[in-house]
């Protein structure tokens, strides 16, 4: 059963998370086998997230600089009248997202009001737990049954951690809207590798996830609902995992929550657009930004530019009764540079699929480091 954990104080008292008793017991059917044949059609009085297999794709630790996936392949949404539920889906978990990080909201009103047209989301980042069916596939499956599509896969030895990155599929909303009713965003799942941890951290992972049972199978759920799969964990608990993984205390007390959303800035129309005038113009808001290998992460093809805040904390109340801030999501900001093939294109005709595509490990790692308690309790 999926339970709320997190402090009433923590959610806006106008756009509090439906309460799961209010869903019926259908909401928690058995996931029935993914058929390529047949379509599994989603109703709101029926939440099924059929699974589907992920290869491993061990040879891939860095990203691809070809064209977007999304738009030089043609896999299109596979349901029709589907794209709306998958849409509300996105938006359940963008509300819980924005309600729980002030830093977030507050970022996305002030770009709007430079820059009054689309805000389009260059990706989505989940963390998870690699143990019990926890992975990357608890979520991944979601997005696969709904026309995502799997790409390359990216390690990071030194926090134990993997990653795999999904391209959307084509969608009838491709040049309009913000947010998600724009273009659908690429999304990056990774998990902890928990069967490298010691184990005493093993132990504490495997206590919550065996006692959630089928709580991975309503990954998506969760994270619409803003609720942990398994119970709150003992502030002890807490502090062991994070003396030895920070990604791994963030995991055990936020979920399936969103990690973070990411601004695509060149598809912004102001001097915004440009992601060093973006950040010197939030930094000067007032807002932290991550610092982690300087402000500014660029890939060694210099093509991809990211930069993002420090993560906001939240109130958490441990089981045991004691009330501590944990740190919860952060915002961060995309730059895709034209690739050299197209470098001579007039602007106006420049399209995604025209820019550099994917991720970087070394930015990444970086980029995870927004979580941080150093980057929390840095000075501005």
């Amino acid at each position: 059963m999926l339970s709320s954990h997190f402090c009433s104080s923590a959610i806006a008292k106008n756009a509090a998370p439906p309460s799961l008793n209010t869903l019926p017991s259908s909401a928690f059917s058995p996931l029935q086998p993914h058929k390529k044949s047949c379509h599994h059609f989603v109703s709101f009085s029926h939440f099924s997230f059929p699974e589907n297999s992920i290869s491993s794709r061990r040879n891939s630790s860095f990203c691809t600089v070809s064209a977007s996936k999304s738009d030089d392949q043609s896999h299109s949404f596979p349901y029709q009248g589907g794209e709306s539920f998958f849409r509300d889906v996105l938006k359940s978990m963008e509300t819980v997202y924005l309600n729980r990080n002030p830093t977030a909201k507050s970022i996305l009103e002030l770009v709007h009001s430079v820059d009054d047209a689309q805000i389009c989301y260059d990706h989505l980042a989940f963390r998870t737990f690699g143990v019990d069916g926890y992975g990357i596939n608890s979520m991944a499956s979601f997005f696969l049954d709904y026309g995502y599509t799997q790409q390359e896969e990216l390690r990071f030895p030194a926090k134990k951690l993997k990653a795999l990155w999904f391209s959307p599929p084509i969608s009838s909303c491709q040049d309009g809207g913000s947010g998600f009713n724009g273009p659908l965003p690429r999304v990056f799942i990774s998990e902890l590798l928990v069967d490298q941890m010691s184990p005493k951290t093993q132990e504490i992972i495997r206590k919550y996830t065996e006692k959630s049972g089928s709580g991975n199978k309503y990954a998506p759920l969760a994270s619409a609902l803003g609720s942990l799969t398994w119970e709150k964990p003992l502030y002890s608990e807490f502090q062991q995992l994070a003396g030895e993984s920070e990604y791994a205390a963030w995991t055990l007390v936020n979920g399936y929550a969103l990690n973070h959303v990411t601004i695509s800035t060149h598809r912004l129309k102001s001097n915004l657009r440009s992601i060093k005038s973006l950040n010197q113009f939030i930094a000067k808001s007032g807002f932290k930004l991550n610092s982690e290998g300087g402000v500014l992460k660029v890939s060694p093809d210099g093509l991809l530019l990211q930069s993002s805040t420090v993560a906001d904390s939240i109130p958490f109340c441990f089981s045991d009764g004691i009330n501590e801030s944990v740190p919860c999501s952060y915002i961060e900001f995309a730059e895709r540079l034209v690739l050299p093939l197209y470098k001579n294109l007039p602007e106006s005709e420049i399209k995604e699929f025209h820019r550099r595509d994917g991720f970087e490990v070394g930015n990444a790692d970086k980029i995870f480091e927004s979580t941080s308690k150093e980057q929390l309790t840095r000075r501005a």
